[in-house]
């Protein structure tokens, strides 16, 4: 059998080729949970692991989009900026080859790119993240939270958070 085994990720015009079978449900959850649980350690190194080499970091969200080793830094800045940074993950979907989970996030913003300053109490709220994977690791990550909320529970506007769009 012949199997195309060929995955278009949202950002690409080409496919991004697999010799992988498809990840079943559970390794597509246990690599997620092990990826919240180095993150809820702010272990940026443990984390960054566990991404491919070739893997993409975005967030519509914040309007960003990191790709490979870079993911590193931007894992070290996230925790630079949410110190306490918590993800609880409630439910898991898999859709073919894309894990869609949801739950929530919680984080004391240290500081804000627009430089208002957070009346330092800690956030909660929604979130969702979809994730691709390649050999045994998260190949695309797309993280979605609700930033709107998350501003007004940190005392800031939304801009302060993620800048003028």
């Amino acid at each position: 059998m012949n199997e195309d085994r060929s995955v278009l990720l949202p950002h690409e015009e080409t496919p991004v080729v697999t010799l992988e079978e498809p990840i079943t449900r559970e390794r597509a959850i246990g690599i997620v949970r092990q990826l919240a649980a180095a993150k809820n350690h702010q272990d940026a190194q443990a984390a960054a692991a566990i991404y491919h080499p070739e893997a993409v970091l975005e967030s519509p969200t914040l309007g960003s989009r990191h790709e490979g080793p870079a993911i590193t830094k931007v894992l070290e800045n996230w925790f630079a900026f949410a110190p306490d940074y918590q993800v609880d993950l409630d439910g898991y979907a898999l859709d073919g080859r894309t894990l869609c989970c949801w739950g929530y996030i919680s984080l004391t913003p240290a500081f804000t790119v627009g430089g208002a300053v957070p009346n330092g109490e800690s956030a909660r709220v929604n979130a969702f993240i979809l994730f691709r994977f390649r050999e045994g690791k998260v190949l695309w990550e797309s993280f979605h939270f609700d930033v709107a909320a998350l501003a007004r529970q940190c005392g800031v506007a939304a801009t302060d958070l993620v800048g003028e769009s």
